[in-house]
Formats: structure tokens, C-alpha cells, sequence
């Protein structure tokens, strides 16, 4: 066995294997409840268990995925089951399992991404929404209707008459569910459904109960091969598209979602789309629900330490071990148990936190309409109605134009056209412009990612009148070449946004880092032998900065020069690379930042003494009230290539050899974890120096107070300069005493 083989098998002993069984003891009940709302046989939810993990694990291409039976396709197949009949429904999800392969062989999965995240958040809204009602039906003792219109018309009817044993063992699970997050790290090991689930059985088992007992008559041994359809062809084909637009679009936004959250290989869409369509097509054959990639299970994947795809696939086979061997038990859960659990995450699925994303790019419209359509109408009109909507609004965002305008303390005036420039914003465009005073000298900004003929007749015609009056326009040197070119009559290619002449000229500042240096004499606030060089960019960037940026700032530095109000105290490397504001996308006054060599923070009374961290630290945290204490590194860090080269000379640099022995609790840290030096050892000794500098943010006793009472959060980010992307560390648990 080579060295690499066994290293892979110890990761895997070491991370998988434990990830696994998280992930296994999650997906049994979750199967089992989405095969009950799906109306098909309670052993189908564990065949696709089995066959999402074991196959789409195996062939997918995202290597932390989980796949499995989503809740998201239950009430397709739900009526389906009804329409078809349960052996022509696993023929569909055979077909639609066909239909996957094909798409990511001919690569096509990009394409799903397309859909508009309102849509698919607003769909699954809706999902809940029907599962929650239906199933409170089977809590409070009775059956659900079969729409969501008639399930709430009955509620009040079925309140009245509900049953004392059933509505107990469902409150039970709910309360269970809803608790458990509140209860200590080490009983939060076994999962929420499981924990209720068990609760539930062993109650009404307890006190004699008189509850519904799950049925497991069709087993995994009872198998039968699918049949076709019966019925017309056309509404048949549309199912098969449905369920393999939908499963597929699932899956890929689940593997996206899934990549955020680790550093590992990113997913290979179309691979992921084709393991999705063989494991369909192996679950249609087996009799399983259709499978697709679901976040639930993979978000526990990722935080129970699963690194390979062998976390999926050792679910899978945990999950077909546990039903061929233990399946009796499941006959101890009472069916209201199983309502309950739906119950929750049908309205878990109802995500606030996807209705503040979608607030924030103006489509909450989407995401209602799409959720109330599968409400009232289904899951396939839902769907079409929130795409129909969502194309409205695209197309509506194509014709909005903002033109602002405004005088100057210097007299000038600046004009700023926004948006998509077509025939039918030009009267609001002319009457904005002819709003400046005759005469007056306007700086005209064109922020526009598109110009039509008739915008740009009405800007030049407006610009030539006003000249000829007298006054003059300037238009910023990002878009005068452009503007040039199409008063010229030079062809504009379709894709109008402005010529890319000079560099990355989105980053104000970057098109000048190449640019050659024009030299001139220092200005007066300069001394006579200040360098030419950084006269000319430091000083035209500050002319830059009040002519295009100081407008727009200048109402929130207003605010802020009466009182500052951080929210995060940033802790990060003295490296010229790295730029805070960016990398985090923060706002002026988000961040009171820290800057050091290697981003260290010195222990409590540790030698040599240093007091500018320590009262940047406390000054964040007892007087401005700052939530966050975030410590930033990065890849290829000289402190700490420094320290793991043995350290600066002695007399070379003494001010840096004091202060990075700081630095030698990161470096014991890491040769302890180490498995030897190789060409990853810098950027790994860079990881571990963020979590140690979080572990002595905590010998300070003010911080580890409110880190403990929930006041103050720590947090640990790793900036990969070369691939410009943040990683997130994970953050220490115990207080460390200096």
C-alpha cells in the first residue's frame, strides 16, 4: 500500500466513517416522512436513501453531497401516485433518470442554474406550506384532503373533533424538535429527528398509547419491475420533464450552496447531473422515490468533518444495513410522529432567511407569487407562474433608467445616468438633462451596461445644445473612448458595456496600476524631494476620489463623523495584498481594524509586552460594543515563513525577531498536527496561526466573559490570495487560560 493510499484510508477512518453516521441517523427518519407525504410506500424513502448515497455518491460530482429523497418533489409525486399508480410513477422516475444523463453528457447543467433562486426558494415555500397542512390533518387524528385550499377549509372542523393520543404524540415531536437545539453540544450529537422519533415511540409505547403504528408490508424484498403509464403520452412526457427539471435544478443549486462550504474540489456540475440521472434510473427500477441532492443532509455532512465522497457513500450503506437488519423497528413509530416531523420541516421550509435574499435584489414578488401559485394552483404552475414573472421583471430592469443631477459647492454640476438607456427611458432622460441650468459645467458619469440608438441620439443631441450655449461637458475617461466611437458611427458589437481598454478598469483604482507614470512637480503640501511617483497616484487618486466618489459618500461619513459603530473588530496581517473592505464586502464604518505582521495577538501577559493589540482589543469590545472579533491570515505569509524557516537573525531586524515570537504557540500548534513539511506546509502553518490567535483572544478574561454569554462571537478567516477567495476557519469552543 503506497503512502497516498494509506493516507487516504486514515482520512477516511478519521472523517467519513464518523460523518457517515450522522448523516445516516438523519436521512431514516427523513425518508421515511417524505415517502409518507409523497403518498408511496414507506420502504421507498429508504431504497432512495440507499441508492442516493451509495450511487449518486459514488458517480456525482460534488464530493460532499448528500442525495436522497427531497421534500421538494413530494407533492409531484404525490399526484403522480394518484394519477398513474405507484409502479407507473417508479417508471417515471426511471424515464426522468434518463433524461439526467443525457443533459450532463451533453452538458447542459450550466443551464439549470439559470433559473431564478426566487423561483426555487418560493417553490419549496410552497411545498412546505401543503405538506405542513396536510399532514396536521394525520396529528390531529384524521386524513388529509387532497389540496391545500380544502386541508385549511377542514382545519377548524378537524380541531374541534381531534383525538387526545395522537394530537399528544405529535405535540411531543414537535416540542422535541423545536428544544433540541437549545440543549448542550454533547446531546445535540444525536439528531433532532431521531431524538423525536424516539421520544414519540417509546412514549406511546410507555403508557399504552393508542396511536397508528407504521406499516411496512411493502418491503425491501417485496419488488415488482415498473410498468409505462397509462394514459395520454403528452401529460406522461411533461411528467418525466418535470421530474427531472426539478430534481436536476435541485441537485445542482444544492451542489453550489454545498461548495461554500468547504475547501475541497469544487463540484463538476455536469458530472453531478449525469450521477443524479443513473442513480434515478437505478431507484426507478428498485422501486425508491426519485432522488436528488438535499441540503439538510449535506450541510450535516460538512459539519460533521466529511471530506470524500465516501461520506455518501458509507450513509447509503448504513441506511441499507440498518433497513435489511432492523427494519422491525421502524413498526414502533407511530404514524402521527411521522405527520409531526413533516409538520416542522414543511414549515422549517418556509426560509426567512431566503425571503432577506431576495428582498435584497427586488424579487420577493417572485417568491410570493410562486409559493401562493403552488399553494392554490400545483407545483408545475407554481413553477411556471414564478418564471413567467421573474422574465416580466428582467425585462422590466432592461428599460430602467435613474438619472441624478446636482450642483456642486464649486459651482459644477454632476450628472449621473444609470441603468439600461432604451427609446423607452429617453423622455425621462431629456427631461432630467434639460433640468441643468444653460451655461453650467457638468461632469456626466454613464454607469449603463447597455445604450440603444435612440438614448444615445437624445445624450448627444443634449450634450451639442448645451455646448453650444456655452456650457461644456465632460464625460469620466472610463466611457469617453466609448462614447466616441458611437458618435462616430463606429458599430457597437451587442454587448454595449464600455471597451475594457485600461486593465480591470471596474476597480477604480486598478486600471492605473500599469499605467505609465506621468511625472510632475511636487505639489506644495510635499516636500522637494518627495518621490514624483507617489505624488501623481496618491494625489490624483484624491482628485479622483472627490470628483466621482465623495458625492455619492459623502451622507454616510456624515453620520459616521458624529459617532462610530463597528460591529466587527478585524484582526488581519500587515500584507500590502490584503484589503479588508473587499475581501468582506463591508461598508465605511463596518469594520475597527487591527493591521500587524502575521495578524498576531500577543497572550495575556506574555513577553515581550505589547499593549497596541491588546488595547485595540479592548477598546472594540468595552466601549465601542463590537459583536464580532474576526482574525484574518493568508496564504503565503512571511511571518510565518519566517517562523518556519527558524526565525529572523539575530541583529538582522530585532523588532521583528521580538515580535514574532508571538508567533511559536501557532508554529508548536502546528508541528503537533503536522504530518510532515511538504510544499502545503506554509499556507497550513497560516490556518493554524488564525486558530491560535482565536484561542488568545480568549486569555483575555473581558472576551472570554462574552464569548461565554453569547455577547461575542469569534471567528476565523483564511484569504487565499492567489485564487482571491475567503475561507472560513473553524473557531476554538473552550476558554484557554494564560
Amino acid at each position: 500500500m503506497t503512502r497516498a493510499t494509506l493516507s487516504s484510508v486514515l482520512s477516511t477512518l478519521r472523517h467519513d466513517v464518523p460523518a457517515s453516521l450522522v448523516v445516516f441517523l438523519i436521512a431514516v427518519p427523513l425518508s421515511l416522512g417524505i415517502a409518507m407525504a409523497s403518498g408511496a410506500p414507506l420502504a421507498a424513502g429508504l431504497i432512495a436513501a440507499v441508492v442516493g448515497g451509495i450511487v449518486a455518491g459514488a458517480l456525482g460530482g460534488s464530493v460532499v453531497q448528500v442525495s436522497g429523497p427531497a421534500a421538494g418533489l413530494s407533492l409531484v409525486v404525490a399526484d403522480l401516485v394518484q394519477t398513474y399508480g405507484w409502479r407507473a410513477t417508479c417508471m417515471i422516475t426511471l424515464l426522468a433518470g434518463v433524461v439526467q444523463l443525457l443533459l450532463g453528457v451533453f452538458r447542459t447543467a450550466r443551464a439549470a442554474l439559470a433559473v431564478s433562486p426566487a423561483v426555487v426558494h418560493g417553490m419549496l415555500a410552497g411545498v412546505g406550506v401543503v405538506i405542513a397542512l396536510s399532514q396536521l390533518h394525520i396529528v390531529l387524528g384524521g386524513s388529509p384532503q387532497r389540496s391545500a385550499l380544502a386541508n385549511l377549509i377542514q382545519l377548524p372542523e378537524q380541531l374541534a373533533e381531534m383525538h387526545g393520543h395522537t394530537v399528544a404524540v405529535g405535540v411531543l415531536t414537535i416540542a422535541v424538535l423545536g428544544l433540541w437545539t437549545r440543549l448542550p453540544r454533547q446531546v445535540r450529537a444525536v439528531p433532532a429527528p431521531l431524538a423525536a422519533l424516539l421520544a414519540a415511540a417509546l412514549t406511546a409505547w410507555a403508557f399504552g398509547w393508542d396511536v397508528t403504528r407504521v406499516d411496512l408490508s411493502n418491503s425491501l424484498t417485496e419488488w415488482a419491475f415498473p410498468v409505462l403509464p397509462q394514459g395520454d403520452w403528452h401529460r406522461v412526457v411533461a411528467a418525466v420533464m418535470l421530474v427531472a427539471l426539478l430534481a436536476g435544478v435541485e441537485s445542482l443549486l444544492c451542489s453550489v450552496a454545498v461548495d461554500s462550504m468547504h475547501d475541497g474540489r469544487r463540484a463538476d456540475l455536469d458530472q453531478e447531473l449525469a450521477g443524479q440521472g443513473v442513480a434515478n434510473m437505478v431507484a426507478g427500477a428498485l422501486g425508491g422515490l426519485p432522488v436528488a441532492g438535499v441540503i439538510v443532509r449535506s450541510t450535516a455532512n460538512v459539519q460533521a468533518g466529511g471530506r470524500s465522497r465516501w461520506s455518501a457513500v458509507l450513509h447509503g450503506v448504513w441506511v441499507l444495513v440498518f433497513a435489511l437488519g432492523f427494519g422491525w423497528t421502524i413498526k414502533l413509530i407511530p404514524m402521527e410522529a411521522l405527520a409531526a416531523l413533516l409538520v416542522f420541516i414543511g414549515v422549517q421550509m418556509v426560509n426567512l432567511g431566503h425571503v432577506r435574499k431576495v428582498h435584497g435584489h427586488g424579487e420577493v414578488p417572485v417568491y410570493v407569487v410562486t409559493m401562493a401559485a403552488v399553494v392554490v394552483l400545483g407545483l408545475a404552475e407554481g413553477v411556471l407562474a414564478g418564471l413567467a414573472l421573474a422574465a416580466l421583471l428582467a425585462l422590466r430592469r432592461l428599460t430602467w433608467v435613474t438619472v441624478k443631477a446636482k450642483e456642486e459647492s464649486d459651482g459644477r454640476w454632476h450628472a449621473t445616468i444609470s441603468g439600461s438607456l432604451t427609446f423607452l427611458g429617453v423622455p425621462r432622460l431629456t427631461q432630467e438633462l434639460r433640468a441643468i441650468p444653460a451655461g453650467a459645467a457638468v461632469d456626466l458619469d454613464l454607469n449603463i451596461d447597455f445604450m440603444d440608438n435612440a438614448a444615445f441620439e437624445a445624450i448627444h443631441s443634449w450634450r451639442l445644445d448645451h455646448e453650444r450655449l456655452g456650457g461644456t461637458v465632460d464625460i469620466d475617461e472610463i466611457h469617453d473612448e466609448w462614447y466616441s466611437m458611437a458618435a462616430s458611427g463606429a458599430r457597437m458589437f451587442p454587448a454595449k458595456t464600455p471597451p475594457r481598454a485600461p486593465d480591470r478598469w471596474w476597480l477604480p483604482w486598478a486600471h492605473r496600476r500599469r499605467r505609465p507614470v506621468r511625472h510632475s512637480p511636487p505639489s506644495p503640501g510635499l516636500s522637494a524631494g518627495a518621490p514624483a511617483r507617489a505624488e501623481c497616484q496618491l494625489t490624483v487618486g484624491a482628485r479622483e476620489f472627490h470628483r466621482h466618489t465623495a458625492p455619492l459618500v459623502r451622507p454616510i461619513f456624515s453620520e459616521l463623523a458624529r459617532k462610530q459603530q463597528p460591529t466587527h473588530l478585524f484582526i488581519t496581517c500587515a500584507d500590502s495584498r490584503i484589503i479588508p473592505s473587499l475581501i468582506t464586502a463591508s461598508g465605511p464604518g463596518d469594520l475597527f481594524t487591527v493591521r500587524n505582521i502575521g495578524n498576531l495577538v500577543p497572550r495575556r501577559d506574555a513577553e515581550p509586552h505589547d499593549d497596541s493589540v491588546v488595547a485595540a482589543i479592548e477598546y472594540a469590545t468595552q466601549v465601542l460594543g463590537v459583536h464580532t472579533i474576526t482574525v484574518c491570515g493568508h496564504s503565503g505569509c512571511g511571518a510565518m515563513a519566517g517562523l518556519l524557516s527558524g526565525g529572523v537573525k539575530a541583529g538582522s531586524m530585532p523588532g521583528l525577531r521580538r515580535w514574532l515570537r508571538h508567533g511559536y504557540q501557532s508554529l508548536a500548534r502546528f508541528i503537533e498536527t503536522s504530518e510532515g513539511l511538504d510544499k502545503s506546509a506554509l499556507d497550513q502553518l497560516c490556518r493554524v496561526n488564525v486558530q491560535q490567535q482565536l484561542e488568545n483572544l480568549r486569555t483575555y478574561r473581558k472576551v472570554d466573559e462574552q464569548v461565554r454569554a453569547g455577547q461575542l462571537e469569534l471567528v476565523g478567516l483564511y484569504f487565499d490570495i492567489g485564487s482571491a477567495r475567503v475561507h472560513m476557519l473553524p473557531s476554538p469552543t473552550l476558554s484557554v487560560k494564560a
